[in-house]
């Protein structure tokens, strides 16, 4: 082993005040690059989803209260929204509502047409409809109408003649609905008294 060179130089002792003022140095530097944010960025956290053109937190489904629906129902008669349901079909990040919806009656049932319901547009506005899945005029009832994953799927009951009792639909199919491309596709299953 050989011995020392000499002494240590004295610019080569650490210090106390070394470590203070290099500690000092190294919190001012990562307070100024927390201060500095570049051009566009907002103030939430990054990976804020609102930053990437999708909603910041949930957002809720169009509510189908505030859509004007085109049936024509007699005079003092409501559109009634009997059933609905709501999720994301289109998988563009927004819940869309599907509904039900006939003229008031107190007695029968009226015709009923199938909807779907979209948000408001950015700028603001009501919910409007976006798509007829069952026109009104087309005389059939609704049964069974859910929602599995983001297929919309419903039992629809029709009449085979215009002397058929509107009380007692004979015709009956199982539909699904389902968001491909850029359109609803209606799936039939037909029994042997399809619609």
């Amino acid at each position: 082993m050989q011995p020392s060179a000499g002494p240590a130089l004295p610019h080569t002792r650490t210090r106390t005040v070394h470590w203070l003022s290099t500690a000092a140095a190294l919190a001012a530097v990562v307070a100024a690059v927390a201060l500095v944010q570049p051009a566009g960025a907002s103030a939430g956290a990054a990976g804020d989803a609102g930053s990437a053109g999708h909603p910041a937190g949930p957002v809720p489904a169009p509510d189908p209260g505030l859509v004007d629906y085109p049936l024509t129902c007699p005079p003092g008669a409501e559109a009634d929204v009997v059933d609905r349901v709501s999720g994301d079909l289109d998988r563009d990040g927004s819940p869309e509502t599907v509904v039900v919806v006939r003229c008031h009656s107190e007695l029968g049932t009226p015709p009923s047409g199938v909807y779907v319901i979209g948000a408001p547009a950015a700028g603001g506005g009501a919910p409007h409809i976006v798509e007829t899945l069952v026109e009104p005029e087309d005389d059939r009832q609704i049964t069974d109408f859910r929602l599995d994953g983001r297929t919309v799927r419903a039992t629809v009951l029709g009449f085979s003649t215009d002397s058929t009792p509107r009380c007692c639909p004979d015709m009956r199919g199982t539909y699904a609905w389902e968001w491909r491309g850029n359109r609803y596709v209606a799936i039939t299953s037909r029994p042997a008294n399809s619609i």
